[in-house]
């Protein structure tokens, strides 16, 4: 009998069908801003995911990094003056004091 299911496994797909599958017990939810919440049944607060990060806050965390790791210019007219503006966030010379608006985009 070629291309036949073997005994064994229709058994275990049987099986598998027929017995009850444990609840997956779940709350309603209403997560806070840094998605936590107050357990009321049990007592206690617990949290269930990271709090969210704005993006003004990772572009911030990002110039810090490309800060310290490359030079920047003192001033939008010493970028100028080289030739480098305007320089965006990630690229050598990108600092928070030179992005005025806040935009990613230093010495527009």
């Amino acid at each position: 009998m070629t291309g036949a299911i073997p005994a064994a496994a229709t058994l275990l797909a049987l099986v598998t069908l027929v017995l009850p599958t444990a609840p997956a017990i779940a709350h309603g939810g209403g997560l806070n801003a840094e998605g936590c919440h107050n357990d009321r049944r049990r007592g206690g607060y617990h949290c269930h995911r990271a709090p969210a990060v704005s993006v003004r806050r990772r572009i911030d965390l990002f110039a810090e990094r490309v800060e310290r790791s490359a030079r920047s210019f003192a001033r939008c007219a010493d970028a100028r003056a080289a030739g480098r503006a305007p320089i965006r966030i990630g690229e050598p010379g990108y600092a928070r004091h030179l992005d005025r608006d806040g935009d990613g985009i230093a010495c527009e």
